[in-house]
């Protein structure tokens, strides 16, 4: 299926305007009206690794982002350098695209910071879920680019790690995440969509929401709770239990 075109959300940045890109794909526009819990508990249903833990928003208020992947790996120790090979990712990025950097989870060396946010918000970007930590949170936040990760460091990047690709499949905790595929984060946690099981994986996320949205109906009607859940087969929803 084509992708649509992506609608921009401006914002004044100094003397620029910015434009952090909203996809105007519909399956992108569905999910995003889902939580990350919803879409997980499709994911376990259909058993597919897409749930990485404790990728957090990186301050409260973070806004909701859905989009397709853009990637970008860096590694501990290579030749090239990880500030020109962010740049590289960034320029060849797609609005509405997320990026994602996997840094394998390190905690002591930084994965991104408020100049990439600046060239990633100018090519239109919708946001960028890390495998790391980032610095300079307070321009982040200021530049109201959604930001997802592992923490928040002072130090720079610079010589302290290597660029090892972009538009690769790379990982993000457990969960592989290819180009194009589909990312959720919410203040949750972050989920992983492989483009192809996008439309189930919404089908059963929608399933799962519209069932628990029945079960709140039941429970502030008087129904008890315990038959408000067994109505909806709550266990079952997401196929660990089901008979």
């Amino acid at each position: 299926m084509p992708r649509a075109p992506a609608r921009k959300i401006g914002y004044a940045a100094g003397p620029m305007s910015l434009a952090r890109t909203l996809s105007t794909d519909p399956l992108v526009q569905s999910f995003s009206k889902l939580s990350s819990c919803n879409v997980s508990d499709a994911l376990d249903r259909l058993h597919v690794n897409g749930a990485p833990h404790r990728i957090l928003p990186l301050w409260p208020g973070c806004p909701k982002i859905a989009g397709r992947a853009a990637t970008l790996k860096l590694v501990d120790h290579g030749s090239q350098s990880p500030v020109q090979g962010t740049m590289q990712a960034i320029a060849v990025a797609k609005p509405g695209e997320v990026m994602i950097v996997d840094h394998h989870g390190r905690m002591d060396v930084n994965s991104w910071g408020g100049i990439a946010t600046f060239a990633a918000l100018k090519r239109g970007m919708a946001g960028v879920i890390i495998d790391g930590v980032t610095r300079d949170v307070d321009e982040i936040r200021a530049m109201e680019f959604p930001t997802y990760g592992k923490g928040v460091i002072q130090q720079s990047i610079r010589n302290r790690c290597a660029f090892a690709g972009h538009g690769i499949s790379v990982q993000l905790g457990h969960a592989v995440v290819r180009p194009g595929d589909l990312v959720l984060a919410d203040e949750n946690g972050v989920v992983v969509v492989p483009q192809e099981r996008i439309e189930e994986v919404l089908a059963i996320a929608q399933e799962c929401a519209n069932a628990e949205e029945r079960l709140r109906n039941w429970i502030s009607q008087g129904v008890d709770p315990l038959e408000a859940h067994q109505r909806v087969k709550y266990e079952q929803l997401t196929g660990r239990y089901a008979g």
